[in-house]
């Protein structure tokens, strides 16, 4: 069936709505959009999906949660903490994992669902990001990406800490001295989460009306942006046989992408329902509920917290007391500086890529991250960034575990921080280079055919054939890497905007971005002037196999 003719049931379905609100060719039209087949592009439905999944499994647990700090005397049926007082938020919480059918499943469920929400998140932010599918016209709905993954991160701040217990206790302990430690507002924003002296009597309510009512709003609000400013500009797909920045070659959406977006749905949902049953987590019932006078040995937040923390336990116990204030930098610097890098970074790289190049056209057609060494040098840095301070979130559970003195990991750790994104920058960039120059050499000598030839005088080789052709039009689909035009003219004299010293750095950020195009030419032959000279390399392949990269 081609995408010209309308299946049946969009036929009908389509004349039923036409004749009584006109929506029939909208329909038409839409339900026979053409989506990408290539399997990162289903990386950002399990985001979408676990998000759907947070939906349900959280309403559930709405029915039984109590969101009050209110004390009472426990008398449900987890033994060891009967007649403990405890606040009715933790209470509940107990009550729904052992008293309420099906409660524990649930919850866990929610758990995992949440953990896969910011993981399916992060991985389809970095897909989009290592090909360049931020780029025009796509950059509002990048923000978007970015600012849904900021909420999601307090999202799940505001729900990690609702069930009251000990671990979450102290998670929340250290959202208090970060809040509090803020210049000017740290008070203000304190008493208005707390009620008052910390722990307060209000927290647990307001966090629960944050985690199930504001912030779901807004991500449920800004989701609905991403996908109708996908829908109308278009996906992104990568180069190949028969792409252009004018097409899409894949699937319609109807049948085939609603039979598998319905199937990986119903996948989805069935590892995070096999998590929920045979991988604890989250034992509230083991922490004990919370008092703030107790802290238990090896806490550890959820992973996407991890990396805060990791700050925390890695920034020099720095402050600065002035005119009777003090600026406490060894809580600040960690809580604001790595997450700002981070977030910030990600907003405005689209824009500062689009500054450095001056590359102003539209893009449709993706570049595989090789093509564009920088940006994917940038992305390796900043994952190494994320990476140490995560692992360093668990200095003590290191420590413990391989029996190195605390101290000495917190040390290797401030080093590392600043030494391993700089090494990783050069590793993926000299790795982005040699994969270029293998691609060259596939489209000039061909691939190993495994048949193996004796030349005239002896010599055995493996003879070369022509690369297939998707594979042939998938290396071809790098393209050069604009720079802004920052030579003098021939008087001597460059160009007004390149002047300044402002001009003159961009220009030579422009030079260096760009410089990497040549590392595989567009022709086939290689940027930088060496020729062909290798030999047998290419025997068995003839002049058929150079002809694929003119």
């Amino acid at each position: 069936m081609s995408l010209d003719t309308v299946p049946k049931p969009i036929a009908g379905t389509s004349t039923f709505l036409d004749d009584r609100i006109g929506a029939g060719n909208f329909l038409k039209r839409n339900l026979r959009k053409v989506f990408p087949d290539h399997w990162s592009f289903l990386l950002g439905e399990i985001a979408l999906y676990s998000f759907v999944i947070l939906l349900l499994t959280g309403t559930f647990l709405t029915f039984w949660f109590k969101p009050s700090m209110g004390e009472v005397v426990y008398k449900g049926a987890y033994e060891p903490l009967v007649g403990v007082h405890m606040s009715e938020a933790y209470a509940s919480a107990l009550h729904i994992s052992f008293d309420v059918r099906g409660g524990l499943l649930i919850r866990q469920i929610h758990h995992w669902a949440a953990l896969l929400f910011v993981a399916g998140m992060m991985v389809h932010m970095l897909r989009v990001f290592f090909t360049g599918a931020y780029r025009k016209p796509r950059e509002l709905n990048w923000i978007i990406g970015v600012l849904l993954l900021t909420l999601a991160l307090l999202e799940g701040l505001t729900g990690y800490s609702l069930p009251d217990d000990l671990l979450s206790g102290a998670g929340l302990r250290i959202t208090e001295g970060v809040a509090i430690s803020l210049p000017l507002v740290g008070t203000y924003i304190t008493f208005f989460l707390f009620g008052g002296e910390y722990p307060g009597e209000d927290v647990i309510s307001r966090f629960y009306s944050l985690h199930i009512l504001l912030i779901p709003g807004i991500l449920l609000a800004l989701i609905s942006a991403h996908m109708i400013l996908m829908w109308v500009q278009k996906h992104t797909q990568m180069p190949g046989k028969g792409r252009t920045e004018t097409n899409v070659v894949g699937a319609p959406f109807y049948p085939t992408f609603m039979v598998k977006s319905g199937a990986y749905f119903l996948f989805t949902f069935g590892v995070l329902a096999l998590l929920g049953t045979f991988a604890q987590i989250n034992p509230i019932w083991l922490f004990g509920p919370y008092t703030p006078a107790d802290i238990s040995a090896g806490s550890q937040p959820d992973f996407y917290m991890g990396f805060l923390e990791g700050a925390l336990r890695l920034m020099p116990a720095w402050e600065i007391n002035f005119l009777g204030y003090t600026l406490p930098l060894s809580v600040l610097i960690p809580a604001l500086v790595p997450m700002g890098i981070i977030m910030t970074g990600l907003a405005l790289y689209p824009f500062a890529e689009r500054w450095i190049t001056g590359d102003n056209r539209e893009h449709h057609l993706t570049d595989r991250p090789r093509n564009n060494p920088h940006r994917t040098s940038i992305g390796i840095s900043g994952i190494t960034f994320y990476g140490i301070l995560w692992l360093l979130g668990a200095n003590d559970e290191i420590s413990s575990t391989f029996h190195i003195p605390l101290y000495t990991t917190t040390e290797v750790g401030r080093v590392a921080i600043f030494v391993g994104p700089a090494i990783a920058y050069f590793v993926a960039y000299r790795m982005c280079i040699g994969l270029q120059r293998r691609d060259q050499e596939t489209l000039l000598h061909g691939v190993e055919s495994g048949v193996i030839k004796r030349l005239p005088h002896g010599e055995y080789i493996e003879v070369h054939v022509p690369p297939a052709e998707d594979l042939a039009a998938l290396v071809q689909g790098k393209k050069r890497i604009p720079a802004i035009e920052a030579a003098p003219d021939g008087e001597g004299v460059p160009p007004k905007g390149m002047r300044n010293p402002l001009g003159r750095l961009r220009a030579k950020l422009s030079e260096t971005y760009s410089a990497d195009s040549e590392a595989i030419s567009l022709d086939g032959h290689h940027g930088d002037g060496h020729g062909e000279g290798h030999g047998h390399a290419g025997v068995g392949a003839g002049d058929e196999t150079k002809a694929i990269g003119h």
